[in-house]
């Protein structure tokens, strides 16, 4: 039996709950659409999209003409779903963005209904918030990565373990699926949290209940299809790209990994966690000083506390650390954060109210004075440092974003100066000075920011630079996210496995150029970078036994 605190605040009223479903909406709807694939994620992510909506394959992940073995295909077909249903009214890469929000609005409905059935009817909502607040969330929530995909399953999971000693076959099936969809989407990253939160969780005497085994045996029954039906259709079609999933880029990679015992980046997750699950972190850590006492006793704590640990262990041991993959770790501290606003200190939740209002509102006004300043070419310190940093950027002023930007900075303004005293006030204002700069971001800043992180200008350049005749181009250097880029801006499609039988070679970065240099048999036709970006060159080399042709103009 989970333990609901006592709480003299109000149940939120219909016009309230309406204003929350509104902030989060503008949250997460904001910048899914209206730019470029940006670099990197974004952009590599879109190219096996891509495939997908060219080629109709949705078994074998591929990017540029060449499998990519690393994950599951879940996230990307629908993503691919998203792209076809809009395309009639958005470009292609607008739309599949938008399975971006899919997941995140999922991973949003799910901690609310935890923190919901953890600590009463008036909880949900402030679960909610304090997601959306947390600063590792803003950027990531709105990029096309299959770690959102991850957090649903996560959030799911969570959701079903909470019912599961009181609603088994719901719980069950929760977890069960939520396995399936992080499994489909990343890997065994999923299965391995569940299989450690569930052995975890055996150790309480509150959780060794019949309820609780039979949710978990339901859980295995619902995972059993996503587990098998793919890697069953994938090893049919290829034994070869099975074994390279499962194994050269999964198992065998991560025991490599745990075996050779260079964990130089272990606590790389606890150095983030200060900023990344900001002001959930400081609000979870308060819940548990005020319950210290009954932390092991009560299952609420004991569930939380076991998957935050067993997260942020797994995370810390596994091959590639990002920072993007801390994602799934915000959930249980958010849940804790909940728990924390019936006994947060009136001065402390005060202190943080006024410390969102102060920052949120000073970065606020730099941006509106950075926007002003380019657009009037004035010589502030501000506007020549963001000049510098773009060079050639040439601001034009844009009526709509402009009267977006202002009527929610407005909004923001009435909201921080109306809303009640409460305990939720601290938590709901930083959510809401959050939304207010990413709004910011994505309507006056969005040309300048598509300016450097867009590649459509340099494979517009690159094209026009081509032959009008070759056989193939190969690549030297070349990621995954501009080969991505290259076939969906400009239908190239680079060779990266026989460079040597390709009468054309692009090469990415000073190493290859210099590699390339020595050789006597290429003449470079085009050099180009994307705007701003000087420290990325790319290069394109001819052979020199055949005649250069003219580029057609």
């Amino acid at each position: 039996m989970f333990f609901y605190p006592p709480t003299q605040e109000h149940p939120i009223t219909i016009t309230k709950a309406w204003l929350l479903v509104l902030l989060c909406a503008v949250w997460l709807g904001t910048g899914l659409v209206g730019h470029d694939p940006w670099q990197s994620d974004d952009a590599y992510s879109f190219g096996l999209v891509y495939h997908i909506l060219q080629s109709g394959d949705w078994l074998v992940p591929t990017l540029a003409g060449e499998p990519y073995m690393d994950k599951p295909p879940l996230f990307y077909i629908t993503a691919a779903l998203f792209a076809k249903l809009f395309s009639p009214v958005l470009e292609l890469h607008d739309g599949a963005r938008l399975a971006s929000g899919f997941y995140t609005a999922l991973t949003l409905l799910f901690i609310g209904l935890s923190g919901r059935e953890l600590f009463g009817r008036s909880r949900g909502w402030a679960a909610t918030i304090i997601l959306i607040g947390c600063l590792g969330m803003l950027v990531r929530s709105h990029e096309l990565i299959t770690d959102l995909a991850l957090l649903t399953g996560c959030a799911m999971m969570l959701y079903g373990y909470i019912l599961s000693l009181h609603r088994t076959l719901l719980a069950g099936m929760l977890i069960g699926i939520g396995i399936g969809i992080g499994f489909m989407s990343k890997g065994f990253i999923a299965p391995t949290l569940f299989v450690l939160i569930s052995a975890a969780l055996l150790l309480f005497r509150t959780w060794r209940m019949r309820s609780f085994l039979s949710s978990l045996g339901i859980a295995l029954l619902f995972a059993l299809p996503w587990l098998t039906v793919w890697p069953f259709l994938l090893y049919q079609r290829s034994p070869d790209l099975f074994m390279e999933w499962i194994w050269t880029l999964n198992i065998g990679h991560w025991l490599d990994y745990i075996r050779g015992g260079d964990y130089a980046q272990a606590l790389y997750y606890v150095k983030i966690l200060p900023w990344f699950a900001w002001p959930a972190l400081p609000l979870a850590a308060w819940a548990v000083w005020e319950a210290r006492r009954r932390v092991l006793h009560e299952a609420e704590f004991q569930l939380l506390l076991v998957s935050f640990f067993v997260m942020l262990f797994t995370l810390s041991v596994v091959p590639n650390i990002r920072e993007v993959f801390a994602l799934p770790i915000l959930l249980p501290l958010a849940l804790l954060a909940t728990a924390a606003l019936p006994t947060l200190r009136r001065g402390a939740a005060n202190a943080l109210d006024w410390f969102g209002i102060m920052t949120f509102g000073f970065v606020a006004i730099l941006m509106w004075w950075g926007w002003a300043g380019l657009l009037r070419d004035n010589h502030a310190k501000i506007t020549l440092w963001l000049k510098d940093y773009q060079p050639g950027f040439e601001p034009v002023f844009n009526a709509t974003t402009f009267w977006i930007a202002l009527t929610f900075t407005v909004l923001w303004v009435l909201l921080v100066w109306r809303v009640g005293r409460s305990m939720r006030r601290a938590v709901l204002n930083w959510a809401s000075g959050v939304t207010l700069l990413w709004v910011l971001a994505m309507t006056l800043w969005l040309p300048w920011l598509d300016n450097s992180k867009s590649y459509r200008g340099m494979v517009a350049s690159l094209k026009q630079a081509m032959p009008v005749q070759y056989g193939c181009i190969a690549s030297l250097d070349v990621g995954d996210t501009q080969r991505a880029m290259l076939q969906y801006l400009g239908n190239i499609t680079t060779n990266t496995r026989a460079p040597l039988g390709c009468d054309l070679l692009l090469v990415h970065g000073e190493r290859a150029a210099k590699l390339v240099k020595d050789e006597t048999t290429w003449v470079e036709l085009w050099e180009g970078n994307r705007k701003g970006v000087k420290s990325e060159p790319f290069r394109l080399y001819q052979r020199i036994t055949q005649r250069p042709e003219i580029p057609q103009s």
